[in-house]
Order: structure tokens, then sequence, then C-alpha cells
């Protein structure tokens, strides 16, 4: 059975209103194909694939120049994970973690002395080691085929010439202008430094960070602070670049700079504790991806230091289904999925962390039999993690936005929303690439938005705030404690079917990540959608657990939905007991996606029109 398509008499009738997104082609191509949340970031990508370098080297170009556009969703102070594959282990699925730990110093007896319940949401306190820049020229120097030099030329133009600004990073400037104006003078000299805030579109520049980048590729040369042996081969530098970011110049700014007392989101001012000696301890790595079998597809994630595995846990509930419950357009479909991803989330608070709960209980059949017989037709208010033999369930605190004194504001909606004390419910951005040989790479880099902490002047970005991911409370297998990665939402995908990578997809939105991935591979694999077709089609998510992200609040029951699910659809889901929060008709999610046909060769990609900012191309 396939679901109903775009355009069929079963669908809602606002699916194919005039002039809908639905009716557009993906692309295809044999040459390489890219899709990513900016159109600078997609064409860098592509020029590169077009100059002969490979996904890893488009890729890679692409992040730094994301670090430059897309400031407001991610930077060089803060995380990524990617997934991968590569044309000479096609059926090998490779995760790149770039996720820093705690820094030594980041202890909860430190953070309960500070007066704090919960790690702030915004301020150098809540900061993580930075692992993006790392992970990103490990991926260079292992996989990629080009010089250092190359591949950050693009970025390095952007910072240094300048670049139009995105009225979504104008908006985000304009929330926190006051807290730059009173309490962070650096950002406010980087991010308006006439004062003013800038106009959308207006051609903007971040000197510093061109700068910055220019010493890394200087160090290759062997010019950089960080010492080393003259490099003489193309890994030689990358590695002596590498090295100047976790030794040199860049670790010696970041540990000044947080020595200065600053503002965080809970009103009080507070020292970080990041130093240049975390630095020096972290270098990004390779780790196995967690899979799990679905319709002849294997679907390829994070370990549990990620929430990735979620997504596994409810294919594995959902698998038992018939194929008229995991349609995302229908009643009874929408209600199925949002109980799947309740249940998952609930096991996700309770059991996931670094050093978590191994996988190999919660992706069982038995465990997915025994959780999938919890959905009835109603929907649950309950927060219920599953039994996992040997293991305590972790039960946070669970604080309505009405018991929360923390201000937060609303829910992103795959953009962040930022109140004006800087703290963020959590976004970032996201590439996908695909090449003529069969290489495949997605990757989601976040954090170190320019609203997460004061700028560092001579660096040209803030530190992230990942840590807000870790609880202090004890018994959580997400506690923070130093070294200890923060459980991160970062969570890109990888599929793979006959022995061979066919799909890499991700999505910014913070907790909703793999929410709407979901749909995504529901919609692909179960009924028959193209990828355009997948991603345009109406969205919806669950928020009845604990937000990730400061000020960590649930909302039992609630299913946030785009108004183009259709009234019949949305009522229905009402009358079985969900909260619905309607978004608008294009609001939800900001997908992108890359495919491959290994028995033709053919390439297609397919980028999110939410927003006007996702974009695919290739040939």
């Amino acid at each position: 059975m396939s679901f109903a398509k775009p355009g069929t008499s079963s669908q809602p009738s606002t699916f194919t209103e005039p002039g809908a997104f639905t009716t557009r082609p993906t692309l295809q191509g044999t040459f390489g194909m890219v899709a990513s949340t900016h159109w600078l970031a997609t064409a860098t990508a592509q020029a590169v694939l077009e100059r002969g370098g490979n996904a890893f080297d488009a890729a890679t170009a692409a992040a730094f120049v994301l670090h430059v556009v897309e400031p407001h969703l991610n930077g060089p102070g803060g995380d990524m994970t990617g997934i991968f594959s590569t044309a000479v282990e096609p059926g090998q699925a490779t995760v790149l973690m770039g996720q820093g730990p705690a820094p030594q110093g980041a202890t909860v007896e430190h953070f309960r002395a500070e007066g704090l319940s919960l790690v702030p949401g915004s301020g150098a306190l809540a900061a993580a080691v930075p692992g993006a820049v790392d992970a990103w020229l490990l991926l260079l120097r292992d996989h990629g085929s080009w010089e250092i030099a190359e591949v950050l030329d693009f970025a390095i133009h952007y910072a240094r010439d300048g670049h139009p600004v995105l009225g979504r990073v104008v908006s985000t400037i304009a929330s926190v202008a006051e807290l730059f104006r009173e309490h962070w003078p650096a950002s406010a000299a980087l991010w308006m430094p006439d004062g003013r805030i800038p106009e959308p579109g207006e051609l903007v520049t971040n000197a510093a960070y061109a700068r910055t980048l220019q010493r890394l590729v200087q160090a290759g040369a062997g010019l950089g602070e960080a010492g080393g042996a003259a490099a003489h081969s193309r890994e030689e530098r990358i590695d002596a670049a590498r090295r100047e970011w976790r030794e040199g110049f860049v670790a010696r700014a970041v540990a000044e700079s947080v020595r200065q007392p600053h503002r965080h989101s809970t009103g009080t001012d507070h020292r970080g504790v990041l130093d240049s000696a975390d630095l020096a301890a972290f270098t990004a790595s390779y780790e196995t991806a967690a899979t799990l079998d679905f319709r002849g597809h294997t679907i390829a994630k994070t370990g549990p230091w990620g929430q990735g595995p979620a997504l596994l846990q409810a294919l594995a509930i959902l698998d038992g289904f018939d194929d008229e419950r995991l349609d995302p357009s229908t009643e009874l479909g929408a209600h199925t999925i949002l109980e799947a991803m309740k249940l998952a989330l609930a096991d996700r608070e309770a059991y996931y962390g670094d050093g978590g709960v191994p996988l190999d209980v919660l992706l069982s059949p038995e465990y997915a039999a025994s959780r999938r017989a919890l959905i009835t037709e109603t929907a649950s208010h309950e927060f219920r993690p599953g039994r996992v033999p040997g293991y305590e369930p972790y039960i946070p605190e669970l604080r309505t936005e009405a018991q929360s004194t923390a201000g937060a504001s609303a829910a992103g909606t795959g953009e962040p929303t930022v109140p004006p004390s800087g703290e963020t419910r959590g976004d970032t951005c996201h590439v996908d690439v695909v090449d003529r040989w069969g290489n495949m790479v997605s990757a989601t880099p976040s954090g170190g938005w320019l609203q997460s902490s004061p700028a560092i002047p001579e660096l040209g970005f803030c530190l992230g705030t990942r840590l807000q991911t870790s609880w202090l409370e004890p018994g959580s297998p997400s506690a923070l404690a130093p070294g200890k990665r923060p459980r991160t939402t970062l969570t890109p995908t990888l599929v793979l079917r006959d022995g061979a990578a066919v799909v890499a997809l991700g999505s910014p939105g913070g907790d909703q990540q793999d929410q709407w991935q979901l749909l995504y591979l529901l919609r692909t694999i179960v009924g028959g959608y193209s990828p355009q077709q997948a991603i345009d089609a109406p969205a919806f998510h669950t928020t009845s657990m604990p937000g990730s992200f400061w000020p960590r609040t649930w909302e039992p029951g609630g299913a946030v939905v785009e108004d183009r699910l259709g009234d019949g659809v949305i009522a229905g889901l009402e009358r079985r007991g969900h909260r619905i929060t309607r978004a608008g008709d294009w609001a939800l999610g900001r997908l992108s996606a890359v495919v491959r046909d290994p028995r033709t060769g053919i390439l297609q990609a397919a980028a999110n029109p939410r927003g006007a900012q996702g974009y695919a191309a290739g040939r």
C-alpha cells in the first residue's frame, strides 16, 4: 500500500492549492548534488564539485561559509555531527563526532555555587569545548582531496569582502541589541559596528573571522604559533591548522575571553570555565553508527550521546503497524506517529547520554513491541519511559511554560526564537552532499550562535551553549560532568539499501529534527513520495517531552501542526486529546536531502521551501 500522494483526492484540499511547492520536481543529475539551508553554502559546495573536488571537500567548504552567512544558527565556537559513507566502502556508515565535552571546570558543584539550578541558555558558562572546526578539518584531512587554503578561500572571501545579510540574522541581532549594548559590547562592535542594526540584504563583513581563517591557513605553511615540524604534505598542513586551533592563538583568545564576568540568560553575571587546556585535550573522531533495518532500508544515526537513536526507536515501534497507520497525512497516521515519538523521546530523557544505556535493548523487537502496546486511540499526556533491565529510568522535573519562572520564549518552528535575554531554543543549519563517485555526507553544524555569548573580538565569533542540554541533577544519564559530552540534538541521517548509501538527510530544529526526518522517511520509504514531495508535505511534531534547551519545559499532549494538514485531520487529533498548536501553512521543518541510485548513478537533491532559504543544486 502507498500513501495518498499530493494531488490525489484523499489529500486535504489545501495540499494542492495553486502554486503549492509540491509541484516542484526533485533535481536530478549525475555530476554531484548539494542541498543546504543557505544558497551561498549550496553554491559553494556545488562550485567545489564542479572543479573536481569530492563530497568531503564540498561539505567542508560549505560548512565554513555557513559560519559566515548563518551566524545566528551556527559558528566556529559551536559543534557539529556528521554521518557519511565513502565510495571505497559504500555500505559503511561512519559518524563524524564533532561534539566537544564539558570543560574540566564545569562541575555540578560549581554551577550550584553560582546559584544555578539549570545550565544557562546564554553566556560562556554554558560553553562546551568547541568541536566543529576540528571535526571538519579531520574529515577534510582523511577523506577530502583539496588543500586547506582552497577549501577555506570561499569563507575567507565572504567574511572579508562581504555577503548580503539574511533577514533572519537581522531580526536575531535586533532581538538582542539591548543585551549587546548594555552587557556584551564586543558583540555590539561585531554585529552593529556603526551602532545600528543592519538592513536585510545589506553587505556585511566579519574581518576578524577572515583573519582567523587566514592564520589557520598560514599555520599549515609553518607560520603558526603552536609549533610542530614543517608540513610537507596536504595532511600535515591540515593537522598544523588543527594544532593552531587547539593550542595556538585561538585557544589563548578563548581562555582569556571567558575570564571576564558577563550577563547570562539567568539575568546574573558569571565567568566561563573553559580553559586552553580543554581545547588542547579535545580532538574530533569517528564512530560506528547506530543502525536499524526498516522496510528494506538501513537507517544510520549517532549513538545515544545524541538524540539520533530516538528516530530509530520510533521506526521500530511503527514497523509493527499496518501501512495505513504510518501515513502522516491522515488522522490515524498522525496520531500514531505522534504517540510513537512521545515514547521514543521519553526514553531519550530517561536513558540517553554520553555513556548511557546500551542500545541493544532499546532497539530490540521485543522492546519495541512492549512500547507499541502502549499506543491507544487517544493521546497520552504522560511521561512514559520504558523499563530496561539493570537501569533505573531518570525522570526529570516536568515543568510547563506556565510553571517556569525563566521567562522563555515560545518554541521555535524551524528558526530560533530569541528573547532579549539571549537564550535560544536550539536551532542550526544543515548540508548534504553526494558526488559522482558515490561519496555521501550529511552534516548538522550548530552552536556558537551570535546570540550565545559575548563575541571574542580577535577571533570574530563567540562560544556555544551546548552544556544547557546537560542536567544538574544526579542520576540523569545526561548529567553535567567534566570531560563528558552533553547530549546533543544534532542528528543527521544516512540511509543505506542493498549495501550502499542512498540518502543523506537532515534538518535544523532542535528537538524537532528527528521528528521531521521521521515524516520524510515514512513518506519516501512506505508512501512512495519523491524527496521533494516528502519535504513539501505538511509537517507536525510533539512537544510532549522535556525540551533539550533552557528552560527545559514540556507541554503534556502538545502537538504543533501545519494548517495544511487539513481541518478534518486537525479536528480529529483534537478529539483524540492532542493539544494542538497551529503553526501556519509553511512553518515547520527545514529538511534537505540528497539521493543516489547505485544502479543508475543518477543523483537527486531536494530542499525546503519554508522561509525561502533552503536550496538544492547540481547537475
